[in-house]
């Protein structure tokens, strides 16, 4: 590939440090398309066109940078529209004895243990190259009763009511689902007695 091309015909709307290089760019364009405000820089050596279609920074940077993120927590249950407060960080899980990376983006890592990390997780397009994932509000709400302790029970008993309003919402299922977590079971069928 030839340096004198356009680079965005050479790469994506998002794209890393060694992807331009590769595509034949060298620091001083990097760092100059960079200063001209035409590339935005998203940490890590990630970077994207500042022309690309609108999109969430710190949500893409999270997708290109931590391998198996999963929004969780306050995040997801924001994303499912249980609670109206708006996170003051992204809570994003990553399996237990996974790096904590370092990230740019506001974020509260948390690490779930392996052998349930895939429980009822889905995934969500931010406009990265790779879908970032995201736990289904049963597991958000099962994650965030565990942990109250922790996140406060205002949030769970909140987005709890909020879920239980909603059509389809299978208090069966959510129990179900806190079986695969040590004490999450009691606590789940407590909250479901005072709520019901």
């Amino acid at each position: 590939m030839k340096a004198t091309a356009d680079p965005r015909e050479l790469l994506d709307d998002t794209f890393s440090y060694r992807e331009a290089r590769e595509a034949g760019l060298s620091d001083t364009r990097i760092y100059g398309l960079r200063d001209a405000g035409a590339i935005l820089a998203l940490g890590g050596g990630v970077y994207r066109w500042a022309e690309a279609p609108p999109a969430d920074l710190d949500l893409i940077e999270v997708a290109e940078r931590v391998p198996r993120a999963t929004l969780c927590l306050e995040t997801a249950l924001a994303r499912h529209e249980l609670i109206d407060s708006i996170p003051v960080a992204i809570d994003v899980a990553i399996p237990r004895g996974k790096t904590r990376p370092a990230l740019k983006a506001p974020c509260r890592l948390h690490q779930f243990d392996p052998q349930t990390f895939d429980l009822g997780r889905g995934t969500l397009d931010v406009g990265a190259r790779t879908s970032l994932g995201i736990y289904s509000a049963e597991r958000s709400l099962v994650d965030i009763v565990r942990i109250r302790h922790l996140q406060g029970s205002d949030i769970a008993w909140e987005a709890l009511r909020r879920w239980l309003r909603q059509p389809g919402a299978s208090p069966a299922q959510l129990i179900e689902t806190a079986k695969h977590f040590a004490g999450a079971e009691p606590a789940i069928r407590k909250a479901l007695e005072v709520l019901l």
